[in-house]
């Protein structure tokens, strides 16, 4: 299959490795050319190591008309921050029935591409997971190594009827990891990273500010796992207002690593004895607050439709952005153009099933 990846960083290489790998045609898209200037020379190629090791030639690109015309599916490989924006410049160029495949979900960015395709009248499978399939690590130009292929990865399907066809198409990609989600919600909740890192940071941020080296896994200790659990609770919550079923944190960590372990801080110091690392972040500038927390835990929207009210969360990122120097809740840029308080319930609850339509986008 003729696969197009937007993002070329940790995430889109490993997936074009492995899309490469197993037989697929990549066209790996980035805006920056210098992103891409370690592949694309005549001499040169990607690189990988871990899961799978070899060397590929994916066709690069700057222009995404090119990437994404022809392709059998769109595999979109950039953090939460970048979703928006290369959501607006990969809309006009799909075609009715061309799979999008959103590499992980986060903010309900689904529900912003389906409402974008709405207003070209344009219907096509916008398929989400809850996590990525790999952890990556990008090394250099032209490398990459494959940590982890994820045993499970969930997925959630605009329209929902389609979840079924979405998963097979994923399978033939990626192999057989993919459990069924009931609707975007649950792919957007399901992903443990922004509680797992959220509270992480909070509790070791001396270390970042200090620039330590310091293996996460170590460092996942009771009282920071307490913090975590607790975080846990609330997420459960939100899920079970809307008839959600999420696996616990805990059965996250089991299912992505095959370890056996029950409390979450007897799972972490298991993997730290097996893996070290991974180190935790030495720079304020990290992912684990400035982009998990504003597109990964800003749901108090969603949390007002079901009536709930989520009062760590709500603490927890006012102390992050005290300590960050930023409000952190300002930061996303696909969810105030959902206009989600401007929705009913009802409504909002069927356009996690079905997305945007076209006769519904001029109310949107």
């Amino acid at each position: 299959m003729k696969i197009a990846l937007l993002g070329a960083g940790n995430i889109g290489f490993a997936s074009a490795a492995w899309l490469c790998h197993h037989g697929h045609q990549t066209v790996l898209w980035a805006r920056d050319a210098h992103t891409l200037a370690g592949i694309s020379h005549a001499h040169s190629g990607l690189h990988y190591t871990g899961v799978i090791e070899g060397e590929c030639r994916p066709a690069v690109t700057t222009d995404i008309a090119a990437a994404v015309r022809g392709a059998d599916a769109v595999l979109l490989c950039v953090p939460g921050y970048g979703h928006r924006a290369v959501m607006e410049a990969l809309a006009p160029h799909l075609t009715t029935g061309q799979p999008v495949i959103i590499n992980s979900a986060c903010s309900l960015s689904a529900l912003f591409l389906s409402q974008l395709l709405a207003q070209r009248a344009i219907r096509a499978p916008i398929i989400t997971w809850g996590t990525t399939a790999f952890t990556a690590r990008r090394k250099a130009e032209n490398g990459v190594t494959l940590m982890t292929a994820r045993r499970c990865v969930h997925v959630a399907t605009l329209p929902a009827a389609h979840n079924a066809e979405a998963i097979a198409l994923c399978e033939q990609l990626f192999g057989k990891r993919f459990q069924p989600q009931s609707n975007i919600l649950a792919t957007s909740l399901i992903n443990i990273n922004p509680i797992a890192h959220l509270g992480l940071a909070l509790c070791n941020v001396t270390r970042i500010e200090h620039q330590e080296r310091w293996p996460q896994y170590h460092y996942m200790t009771d009282g920071v796992a307490n913090l975590i659990l607790a975080l846990e609770q609330e997420r459960q919550a939100l899920a079970q207002a809307f008839g959600l079923r999420l696996h616990s944190i805990e059965a996250h960590f089991q299912q992505s690593f095959d370890v056996s372990c029950r409390t979450l801080s007897e799972i972490a110091a298991e993997l730290h004895r097996r893996r070290g690392g991974p180190p935790g972040p030495t720079d304020m500038n990290t992912r684990f607050i400035l982009e998990d927390t504003p597109y990964g835990l800003v749901f108090a929207a969603v949390a007002r439709k079901a009536g709930i009210a989520l009062p760590l969360h709500s603490a927890s990122i006012t102390l992050a952005s005290a300590v960050w120097q930023c409000d952190l809740r300002a930061q996303n840029d696909v969810l105030p153009s959902l206009e989600l308080d401007a929705l009913s319930l009802a409504d909002f609850t069927r356009s996690l099933q079905e997305g945007i339509s076209a006769s519904q986008v001029r109310v949107w």
